[in-house]
């Protein structure tokens, strides 16, 4: 089983009994962006706390 269909599975049973479509589209939407983000920092990508903290301060 691919690891995306063992993610969904885990989501869906993580929901209360009453949630709706928009629950579920929500939690996949997060799982996903989540996913995302850890690949990127995975490939080097990410930013370092202290870099944001700098570039906020430049904004200012």
């Amino acid at each position: 089983m691919s690891a995306v269909k063992t993610a969904a599975r885990e989501i869906i049973e993580r929901l209360p009994e009453d949630a709706d479509w928009e629950d579920l589209m929500y939690q996949l939407y997060v799982r996903e962006k989540i996913e995302i983000g850890l690949q990127q920092i995975a490939d080097g990508q990410g930013i370092d706390h202290d870099e944001v903290f700098r570039q906020l301060e430049e904004d200012e």
